[in-house]
């Protein structure tokens, strides 16, 4: 590692994660990139989560680690990591999932032949719990494209949003808004840097997802693992509870009266007013948004109709209430 500055910064959000936390860290310490910094966010874990990054941090002065007093919720977790890195490159780590010992260095290898490429990522398979392969990620975008518009066309099909664990170019980050605490946030902001430049997939499988219970996707989004091709039609029927998302983005929306669909529809939204594109460019990405999103109208009129019956809930309890106070 430089005296100065790194060059990498990786962020790495944990909540709980004794269980696979070790062996993350171990393949991150085991790249054969070595110039770069580790910042490991703990949202007030109550296992052994804090022993274990103390314990790493003392074996290797990469390792920074910070413990927030409460959770603050996945997305702000998330944000914080980039807060507080200063490399030029950045790169997100989850607790549970592994990286053979050449990723960094293709995609930094990548990023520095290419200033056109802001996002590299690689291929994904995902594995067991005890770390066994169990199927490929087969899911391809074509998000090399020059066009943004393109690239904003496809990251509007359906996929699991890996390219976040790609390695980023921290300029690129800085001139977008935050990872947002609301469903689908880490969707949104893969769109928003599609808009700003190419992503490229190293052809090479060098990223292994880890399937367990107690993983987000495993209880919010049971069937993930079907979501396997770009058919976005047979795909219709395979989607996530982003009520419970919503929450688990932002811990401080629960119980609260939430509209998730409308949400990332407004989102996507903004991404092409807030870019730099031109009128052309703009009106493609919005037909775009039209026809990838066709088909799950009902959606919007299903968070009304929850919205609905939480306001018709809340106002029984006041009616309730004051009938208590009259006897």
């Amino acid at each position: 590692m430089s005296s100065n500055q790194p060059r990498l910064s990786i962020g790495l959000p944990v909540y709980n994660g004794e269980k696979f936390l070790q062996q993350a860290v171990d393949s991150l310490l085991a790249q054969t990139f070595e110039d770069f910094e580790l910042i490991i966010s703990d949202n007030a874990s109550t296992d052994k989560t804090e022993e274990i990054c103390r314990a790493y941090a003392k074996q290797d002065q990469r390792i920074r680690y910070y413990r927030n007093e409460h959770n603050i919720g996945c997305a702000h977790n998330f944000n914080r990591t980039f807060e507080l890195s200063s490399g030029e490159y950045f790169k997100w780590a989850a607790y549970d999932d592994l990286h053979a010992p050449d990723f960094i260095s293709k995609c930094v290898e990548v990023l520095d032949e290419d200033p056109t490429v802001i996002l590299c990522h690689t291929q994904v398979y995902f594995i067991d719990e005890q770390g066994k392969f169990l199927q490929n990620y087969d899911i391809k975008l074509k998000t090399d494209s020059l066009k943004p518009h393109d690239r904003f066309h496809e990251l509007l099909t359906k996929h699991l949003c890996y390219q976040c664990y790609g390695v980023i170019r921290a300029s690129a980050l800085k001139k977008i808004p935050p990872m947002g605490g609301y469903a689908y946030g880490d969707g949104i902001l893969l769109s928003r840097l599609g808009l700003l430049g190419r992503f490229y997939e190293i052809p090479e499988y060098l990223f292994f997802a880890r399937n367990h219970p107690q993983q987000s996707m495993s209880m919010f989004f049971p069937n993930y693992l079907l979501l396997s091709n770009n058919n976005q039609a047979s795909s219709l029927s395979i989607l996530p509870d982003f009520y419970a998302y919503t929450v688990w983005f932002d811990s401080a929306k629960e119980g609260k009266v939430l509209l998730p669909h409308w949400r990332i529809l407004w989102e996507y939204f903004l991404s092409i007013w807030c870019s730099p594109l031109s009128l052309y460019e703009c009106l493609c990405c919005h037909i775009s948004l039209q026809q990838k999103l066709k088909g799950t109208e009902y959606l919007l009129l299903k968070d009304l109709l929850k919205m609905l019956q939480m306001l018709a809930i809340y106002w029984q309890k006041i009616l309730f209430s004051e009938q208590k106070i009259t006897f």
